[in-house]
């Protein structure tokens, strides 16, 4: 008797390798958006436009890292305890208001400017408090004192005409507060990229109406909708596609005209009633559709008319994990970003795990703390595609590359965190 296949997609042709489709997404693809300036406490999570360059010093002057006392470091002895009159007193944004002088201590605080002369040497040294011992006036300082220390030096962290952040850059909490040091107050940003978002099939409806039997709730479009938010885009619901070549022609047509992005789930397989790789096809044209991945392998990614266009699967987690892997990369190319690739942790592998030679696959797990405190990577027990619990439950993937065909018990695997990926 012959053998059946277990492998809904094991027919129609080679299979695209992960990196392949990921080379061809950063070759075809290049940004849609356009520039706006923004102030800056509206630019979080938004995507650099323009280099930004340092105009200034940061810090702006020489200043103290600790409370304590500021000297010239000559003026202490270098193997017994020193002496010095405590001469005057500097706070945060009051300098000291005349040229230092040799021979005194200046009791100082942290953030205040430490003193110097133009072009000669100034206070270069500062002692913290709990180390020094000042009576009537005097300060005694212990030996041991390295020159420079807890001194934060004019310009140490940018100089005028620095590079401090290159175009493509997304703006987070630090680079917002980064910027804000340099004194500006606008900054240039690409504009959110907007993207259409269909589902497809007769068979979902929209959460809140009534579920006649043979039908399900849609969970992808709410799940892209998130992901969207997460990204910075614009997304617009576009609604359920029908099974029907003919109103998917004229949706996606439509749609095409005024986003940037068309974005839908299922429909893309090789089914009779999967339409919409085949109105992408009359339309435009498609990259690829088939992938050698597990889940996901239908992913359809091409353009209508000159717009980009990206079929995810219908499987509620072949969605997110390939919205994750491919969509996410791609949206970030066409939003202006540079950096966009995630990092994989390396954590051993509490299970085992067989798997086909050739194919990329990504297996929901857990993290645990093993013998030692190594990080531990426990598989959910259901990996189906449709079991949307199960990304519930994880903290994130174990991705096995092509190469692989099995896991042991103990082996370290690669793993995509979810913080990683999720905003």
């Amino acid at each position: 008797m012959a053998q059946l296949s277990d492998d809904c997609f094991a027919f129609g042709g080679e299979l695209m390798p992960t990196d392949e489709a990921l080379a061809i997404l950063d070759e075809r693809l290049s940004p849609v958006v356009s520039l706006e300036t923004l102030p800056l406490r509206r630019a979080h999570g938004r995507i650099l436009a323009e280099d930004v360059v340092a105009q200034n010093f940061v810090p702006p002057h020489d200043n103290a890292a600790v409370d304590g006392y500021a000297v010239y470091f000559d003026d202490l002895d270098t193997g017994e305890e020193t002496t010095l009159p405590v001469a005057a007193r500097i706070t945060a944004g009051h300098p000291l208001g005349r040229p230092p002088r040799r021979g005194e201590a200046l009791r100082i605080f942290t953030g205040a400017p430490v003193p110097g002369k133009l072009n000669a040497p100034g206070h270069d040294t500062v002692l913290m408090q709990e180390d020094c011992c000042e009576e009537d006036g005097r300060v005694t300082i212990p030996p041991g004192i390295a020159r420079g220390a807890n001194l934060r030096k004019k310009g140490e962290d940018m100089r005028p005409g620095d590079v401090v952040m290159e175009k493509g850059h997304r703006l987070r909490p630090q680079e917002i507060g980064l910027v804000a040091s340099l004194g500006l107050t606008t900054i240039s940003v690409y504009e959110p990229l907007s993207v259409a978002v269909f589902s497809s099939g007769d068979e979902v409806r929209d959460p809140g109406n009534t579920l006649p039997e043979g039908a399900i709730f849609d969970a992808n479009r709410y799940s892209l909708f998130a992901l969207l938010e997460g990204l910075g885009c614009t997304a617009t619901d576009l609604g359920i596609l029908p099974d029907d070549e003919t109103a998917i022609r004229e949706a996606l047509d439509k749609a095409a005209g005024n986003h940037g992005l068309i974005l839908t789930s299922g429909g893309v397989s090789t089914g009779e009633e999967d339409h919409i790789r085949t109105a992408v096809e009359a339309l435009g044209s498609l990259y690829f559709w088939r992938l050698s991945i597990k889940p996901g392998r239908p992913l359809a990614i091409g353009q209508v008319g000159t717009t980009p266009f990206m079929g995810l699967p219908g499987n509620p987690v072949a969605v997110m994990v390939t919205f994750l892997r491919f969509a996410r990369p791609a949206i970030f190319k066409l939003s202006g970003a540079v950096d966009f690739k995630p990092l994989l942790f390396r954590v051993r592998s509490t299970f085992s795990h067989k798997k086909k030679p050739g194919r990329r696959e990504w297996l929901r797990v857990r993290l645990v703390q093993g013998q030692g405190d190594v990080l531990q990577a426990e598989k959910f027990p259901r990996q189906g595609s449709g079991i949307l619990s199960s990304m519930v439950a994880a903290d994130g993937l174990v991705e096995l590359a092509e190469e692989v065909s099995c896991v042991a018990e103990g082996d370290m695997v690669d793993f995509l965190p979810f913080r990683e990926v999720l905003s």
